[in-house]
């Protein structure tokens, strides 16, 4: 995995570039697990001075995740940290599957893919720092965000053309449904 899909998304002339190998990759795709900090948000943690964290998450990922569920595609978060604002994102949004304080990554990948009769090739994994590469090695498509740490990046099967916390999730979730041939029938509702 060290040649990366470097085309990205989106760009004018083609709003998914990417290779036939990464959109093979994401038509498999029944599970997306996400790490949170620096891809649901841009990484920053900002606390009070009563100790309280907040985080920011970007609305379009949001829309990208409901839909992307709404089209059959299971959705997970595996994150290092533990954080109640982010149970209760991922709960607005229904995704069922949140692991918070996860030393080790792969238990919660494997314990994901045991639960949900998955195999390697049916999971995508999207993170940016180098805890997410172990899952990248697993995973049937590895993405890391524009501003992924340089050795994450240079493990991905694709990159994103938007940063972490900032669309990165979006841009992912649209890719799976174009490639599994769900995206224009999500759109049409709105259109």
């Amino acid at each position: 995995m060290s040649n990366p899909d470097t085309r990205r998304y989106p760009s004018a002339e083609h709003p998914f570039e990417a290779s036939r190998e990464v959109l093979a990759r994401a038509a498999a795709i029944r599970l997306v697990i996400f790490d949170v900090d620096g891809v649901l948000t841009d990484g920053t943690l900002f606390f009070d001075l009563q100790r309280i964290e907040y985080k920011a998450f970007h609305t379009r990922d949001g829309l990208g995740i409901r839909l992307l569920r709404e089209s059959g595609v299971e959705v997970a978060v595996i994150s290092g940290r533990e954080s109640e604002i982010v149970r209760r994102r991922m709960e607005s949004l229904g995704v069922r599957h949140c692991f918070q304080g996860c030393e080790d990554k792969l238990e919660a990948f494997g314990r994901l893919q045991t639960e949900l009769g998955l195999t390697d090739a049916q999971i995508a994994h999207v993170g940016d720092d180098l805890p997410d590469v172990p899952l990248f090695r697993r995973a049937g498509l590895a993405v890391a965000v524009a501003d992924a740490h340089p050795v994450a990046a240079k493990r991905a099967h694709w990159l994103t053309a938007r940063n972490g916390g900032n669309g990165a999730a979006r841009e992912v979730c649209d890719l799976i449904m174009h490639a599994q041939g769900t995206l224009d029938l999500a759109m049409a509702r709105f259109l």
